[in-house]
C-alpha cells in the first residue's frame, strides 16, 4: 500500500509526541489479529453488503468518520477510533485499539498535529496500509497559524464548513484509489454531500447575521474556534491554547474576565471534550452566563442532535446565537 500523505513532522514542545507504552503497543499493530470491530458501520440508510467485499476504514475522529460513512455508503465499513467527548490532543491508543488498526485497510486522520500522540503509530502503519491526512489538500494560505509556533497550523479545520469540503474531496479520492471499481458511487455520494455542506455554510452565515458585529465575541474553553470565527465573523478567545495539554494560566483567566466586563459579553461556553474548571472560574469571576456546552473536538453521542458533523455545526451555531443574542 502507498502512503498518500506524508506523516506530520515532529511537533513543538507543546504538542511533542509522548508515547509512553508505544513500545508495547507497536508490535500488536502488526500481529495479524483479525476480528471485525463491533462499532463498524456503513452509512445509515444503505443496503448491507458482505463484510468481505467492503473497504475497511478507520477514522481517528467522529467528524472524519461521519464524512467517510456518507461518501462510502454500502461499499465501506468505517470505525471511529475516538468516540463522543474524547480529546484527540491527548488521546493515546490502548492495546484494545490494535484490533481496529490491524483490521483497517485505509486509515484517515486529521493531521496538522491534532492527533499529537499518534505520530509514530501512523509512521509504522504506513508500511502496510494506506494512511491519509484528510487536511492534506487544503490550500496552505487557508490554514491558520498556531500562535507563534513556526511552521505549525491550527488543526481545527472542521469549524469552517468550506474547508471541510476539501476534506470530503480528499476522502473521495482516497476511496477511488483504493477501490476504483466503485468510483462513480463515491463521486455521486460526495457530490450530494457537498451540496448539503454548501447549505450548512449558508445557514451558519445567516444565523451569525442575527448578531451585530460587536456582539460576536466567542469565549470558549480552548482555542478550537478560530476557523469558525474567521468564516462567520466572530472574535474568538480560548482560555487554554490550541492544544489542551497545558492548563489555563492565571493571566489567561484574568484577561478573559477583564474582556467580559469591558465588552459586557452575555455568555461564555464550555466544551464537551475539555475539562470545565477554567471556564467555570471565568464565569464565576466575571458574572457571565455559562452557556451550553459546545462540541469542539468530538461529535455528540448517538442520541444527540450533534451525532453527525452537520448536526454538530448546527447545534453549535444555534446555541452560540441564542446565548449571545440580547433579550428582546
Amino acid at each position: 500500500m502507498s502512503l498518500l500523505s506524508p506523516v506530520s513532522p515532529p511537533q513543538s514542545r507543546r504538542t511533542c509526541i509522548a508515547l509512553g507504552g508505544l513500545a508495547l503497543l507497536a508490535p500488536l499493530l502488526f500481529c495479524g489479529c483479525g476480528g471485525s470491530p463491533s462499532n463498524t458501520s456503513a452509512a445509515p440508510g444503505t443496503a448491507s453488503k458482505p463484510a468481505a467485499t467492503r473497504l475497511q476504514v478507520l477514522a481517528t475522529t467522529g467528524m472524519i468518520a461521519d464524512a467517510a460513512r456518507i461518501v462510502g455508503g454500502e461499499h465501506v465499513d468505517v470505525v471511529a477510533l475516538m468516540g463522543p467527548g474524547v480529546d484527540p490532543h491527548l488521546y493515546q491508543p490502548t492495546a484494545r485499539d490494535q484490533a481496529k488498526l490491524s483490521a483497517a485497510r485505509l486509515v484517515l486522520y486529521n493531521g496538522l498535529h491534532l492527533e499529537g500522540k499518534m505520530g509514530e503509530i501512523f509512521e509504522s502503519l504506513s508500511r502496510t496500509k494506506t494512511i491519509v491526512a484528510v487536511s492534506r489538500d487544503i490550500p496552505a494560505e487557508k490554514l491558520l497559524s498556531w500562535g507563534d509556533a513556526e511552521g505549525l497550523h491550527d488543526p481545527h479545520i472542521w469549524f469552517d464548513v468550506k474547508l471541510w469540503s476539501h476534506v470530503v474531496d480528499t476522502i473521495t479520492q482516497a476511496y477511488i484509489q483504493d477501490d476504483p471499481g466503485h468510483a462513480d458511487s463515491y463521486r455521486d455520494r460526495a457530490q450530494k454531500y457537498q451540496l448539503e455542506l454548501t447549505q450548512l455554510d449558508a445557514y451558519c452565515r445567516a444565523r451569525a447575521g442575527e448578531l451585530l458585529p460587536e456582539q460576536r465575541v466567542l469565549i470558549t474553553s480552548h482555542d478550537a474556534f478560530h476557523y469558525f470565527g474567521k468564516a462567520y465573523g466572530f472574535e474568538v478567545v480560548g482560555i487554554q491554547g490550541i492544544s489542551t495539554e497545558s492548563e489555563a494560566g492565571l493571566k489567561a483567566i484574568t484577561d478573559a474576565v477583564d474582556l467580559i466586563k469591558q465588552r459586557k459579553i452575555r455568555a461564555i461556553f464550555p466544551e464537551t471534550s475539555v475539562k470545565p474548571a477554567a471556564i467555570k472560574r471565568v464565569a464565576q469571576d466575571s458574572v457571565a452566563q455559562l452557556g451550553p456546552e459546545l462540541y469542539s473536538d468530538a461529535l455528540g453521542g448517538p442520541e444527540t442532535p450533534a451525532a453527525t458533523y452537520v448536526g454538530m455545526i448546527r447545534t453549535n451555531i444555534d446555541n452560540i446565537i441564542t446565548a449571545l443574542k440580547p433579550a428582546p
